[in-house]
């Protein structure tokens, strides 16, 4: 619905004679600075912290990085070579071994028997039928 043109004029009208009292937009920038620092005190410290670190990082030049690089490759190799080596190994009870093949219980021996394994028939394709 397109308002007339005499609603736009009460409108116009209207906002003319609506103005804030003398003072309004001081305290408004007063009240706005004051929540703005408390916010910047209170919920960036994080945000600080992170922005801090980045800046310390991108102030670093190729050669810094370098020594950086260096050192943390130095304290590694030192690290690892003051691990201690040994191991503790507990000595378990030796046993002595059989050389004595025991057949499972179930196999069919026999048909194991009948195979012909000899060096002649080694290479041939093709079943044996039992």
């Amino acid at each position: 619905m397109k308002p007339s043109i005499e609603q736009i004029v009460n409108q116009l009208a209207l906002k003319r004679e609506g103005r804030p009292e003398e003072g309004y937009w001081q305290d408004f920038l007063c009240e706005f600075h004051h929540r703005q620092r408390k916010q910047a005190v209170t919920g960036s410290r994080y945000s600080a912290m992170i922005s801090q670190f980045s800046s310390w990082f991108g102030s670093l030049g190729p050669s810094k990085w370098a020594y950086g690089t260096g050192v943390a490759y130095a304290a590694l190799t030192v690290g690892f070579i003051l691990t201690p080596r040994s191991v503790e190994r507990e000595n378990l009870p030796s046993s002595p071994v059989k050389y004595q093949v025991v057949p499972a219980p179930g196999l069919p021996l026999e048909q194991l028997d009948r195979l012909d394994l000899s060096p002649s028939t080694q290479g041939n394709i093709g079943e044996q039928i039992f």
